[in-house]
């Protein structure tokens, strides 16, 4: 098969050749690797989902470019859209090759062509509720203490066209928490529906806790001292939230604050600490200050993403919530664990779990995560974009948005599409056009985020007509080919 998809000809009998191999590939390597994962999977509906998984896995392990070629010259459907079936979309192409080659074939069974596609819905409407008439892709608004001050915001939000909502646990206490979740719970008669609650844990979030000078900048060339302990220096200093992570900083790592606007490389490490080197940051300097996030890409560095507060607010949430949010997971043993906390503080009441996708190591560590945590829960992605950047790079980040969606649509798991949709609308009342592109994009998943601001309520309807106008031209990768109405005849 390799021979033949390293050419770019080939007559049908080579076609069928390398088809019927590359299924025999798809089983084999799907075998085994499901084979790794058996003893994990405890759900009985996600058992099909994980052997489309498997295979699909095992399908994208090939540069398929040459064999698309070939079969779109034959007028066939392609690979290209191969992520929910991966076995039935081979089973049909090889059957349409052996017929043009006028041999007989095994008919393979239509009706169940679509049985990942109706996977997906149902796991979707488990973890987010039905779908609004005329849109598939759902709304989540994130409510903050802001909305206690306006308790008929909320009611707003949600009949403008919000299905979801999210709670970040980063901000608040069980007593915000609390009077959010009651504004909630009050719009569902009326609304007619349940409203489904999403919180998120808020995770070892890394960031600067102290800055001296007070507000000095930063300019390429600078030196920056990450310290164990505040002092007072000739070269600014900060220090960590979580100080234990400077010893296992490396030279030439780099470390990135505030979302990657200052990125400084470190040079040496002392018992004083880590001293750094500026390498990017704007013409005018960055401003050194508290509370600034910080980011370590490419890092082996692990962070327990359950702390201490994570566990007294996931006692909170699971008598509260629907969902909870996983912050910075990065391995299947992070998933075990939550997990068994699940399990410790409500076994009679499950909730929907969604993993954050927001380091380099929990891509890596994807396809295990999905199958330790949908193998015995429902289960959701969250493309968190932000980190995700500043993780991998933009342009990293631009295919791995979209692998990402790939390969939860092939586990059937609905994605929740988060990080600055319609951001400028939501926070100045005016949308670019660039955030209008992305909020296409976002109708390529299950649930599209907006984040909290002044103008949340009018970036709902705007984001609603978008997604629904969106849905009657395109499916996921799939064109659905509605009848162009703009250079009709008169």
């Amino acid at each position: 098969m390799k021979q033949y998809l390293d050419s770019h000809g080939g007559d049908l009998r080579q076609l069928y050749s390398a088809l019927v191999e590359l299924d025999a590939f798809v089983q084999e390597q799907g075998g085994r690797r499901h084979q790794a994962w058996a003893r994990h999977i405890e759900r009985e509906e996600f058992l099909a989902s994980s052997w489309n998984l498997a295979y699909y896995l095992a399908l994208r392990e090939h540069d398929l470019r040459p064999l698309q070629a070939a079969l779109m010259a034959q007028g066939l459907s392609s690979l290209g859209r191969a992520e929910s079936r991966v076995r039935e979309n081979l089973a049909a192409i090889t059957y349409a090759v052996s017929r043009l080659l006028a041999e007989p074939g095994q008919e393979p069974d239509r009706s169940r062509f679509f049985a990942g596609h109706e996977r997906l819905q149902h796991n979707t409407e488990q973890l987010f509720g039905p779908p609004p008439p005329g849109r598939e892709t759902r709304i989540m608004v994130t409510l903050a203490a802001e909305a206690l001050d306006d308790p008929e915001q909320p009611k707003r939000i949600l009949q403008a066209g919000a299905e979801i909502v999210r709670i970040n646990c980063a901000y608040g206490d069980p007593i915000v928490w609390q009077a959010l979740v009651s504004l909630v719970r009050s719009q569902e008669p009326v609304l007619g529906r349940r409203i489904p609650v999403l919180m998120d844990l808020t995770g070892p979030r890394l960031r600067t806790a102290t800055a001296y000078p007070p507000l000095a900048r930063l300019h390429v060339g600078d030196a920056l001292l990450v310290a164990s302990q505040a002092a007072e220096a000739t070269t600014p200093v900060v220090t960590l939230n979580l100080p234990g992570v400077i010893a296992q900083l490396q030279p030439g790592q780099e470390l990135y604050l505030d979302e990657g606007k200052l990125a400084a490389r470190v040079e040496r490490i002392t018992p004083a600490g880590a001293w750094l080197r500026v390498v990017r940051a704007s013409a005018k300097g960055f401003k050194l200050a508290p509370e600034k996030g910080v980011n370590l890409p490419a890092s082996s560095i692990y962070l327990d993403p359950l702390t201490a507060k994570d566990l007294r607010d996931l006692a909170w949430i699971v008598e509260h919530a629907d969902l909870v949010g996983y912050s910075f997971v990065q391995r299947p043993e992070d998933v075990d664990r939550l997990l068994f906390e699940l399990q410790r503080l409500r076994p009679q009441r499950p909730l929907g779990l969604v993993l954050k996708i927001e380091t380099a190591q929990a891509v890596q560590n994807l396809p295990e995560m999905i199958v330790r945590s949908a193998g015995r829960i429902p289960t959701a992605l969250m493309i968190a974009r932000g980190d995700l950047a500043v993780e991998l790079g933009f342009r990293r980040l631009a295919e791995m948005q979209e692998e990402l969606l790939w390969l939860a649509e092939a586990a059937h798991l609905p994605v929740i599409w988060a990080t600055q949709v319609l951001d400028r609308l939501v926070k100045k009342g005016a949308a670019s056009r660039a955030e209008v592109s992305d909020a296409v994009m976002a109708g390529r998943a299950e649930c599209a985020m907006l984040n909290k601001g002044s103008h949340v309520l009018e970036a709902v309807g705007v984001l609603a007509e978008v997604l629904k106008c969106m849905q009657e031209h395109q499916y996921k990768k799939t064109p659905k080919l509605r009848a162009l109405q703009s250079w009709r005849p008169t």
